[in-house]
């Protein structure tokens, strides 16, 4: 084989290689953009579910919300300085109600079974229940109910779904 062939395969050989790395890179970096992101845990408004310092991934794409999901909302979409870390209590259409004496949390006339929350709720904020949620909203409570800023409170409220910045894939509780 002459020189130039090989001269020629290699670089052929360091272009594939190049286009690979590039390709890669290029996945990567559209992945952590539009699918997934990282997230921290700032408080104690989720214990004993997450803890405070806790990184989250989170899928940026979050589709239709369920109940139960545990969700990340921009500081846009509150009146909060910070990124809020909640779970999804209800969505569109429900009617939500908070009995503070009984401490119990229904949704849609049923009390919920809520074996992931620190203690049943005590903590009054200044929204008025029954509510009913609205369209494109969700209603947010923390795991640890008496320590939460949440949707009981009007500076958090109703969230507009817009402002979601996705539903924690990992860790997954």
């Amino acid at each position: 084989m002459s020189h130039c062939k090989k001269a020629s395969k290699s670089l052929r050989a360091l272009y594939e290689l190049a286009d690979i790395i590039c390709s890669a890179i290029l996945l990567v970096a559209v992945l952590f953009t539009f699918a997934l992101r990282f997230a921290g845990v700032v408080g104690t408004s989720m214990v004993p579910t997450l803890e405070d310092g806790q990184r989250l991934m989170i899928t940026a794409i979050a589709g239709n919300l369920r109940h139960g999901d545990i969700v990340v909302v921009s500081e846009a979409g509150t009146q909060l300085s910070d990124v809020i870390v909640k779970r999804v209590i209800g969505l569109p259409g429900d009617v939500i109600d908070i009995d503070f004496d009984a401490r119990t949390v229904s949704r849609n006339g049923e009390i919920l079974d809520e074996p992931y929350i620190n203690a049943p709720i005590e903590r009054r904020g200044d929204v008025v229940f029954p509510v009913a949620i609205e369209t494109g909203a969700v209603f947010l409570l923390g795991d640890n109910r008496n320590e939460s800023q949440d949707s009981r409170n009007s500076t958090v409220g109703q969230v507009d779904q817009r402002f979601v910045m996705g539903r924690v894939i990992y860790p997954r509780k």
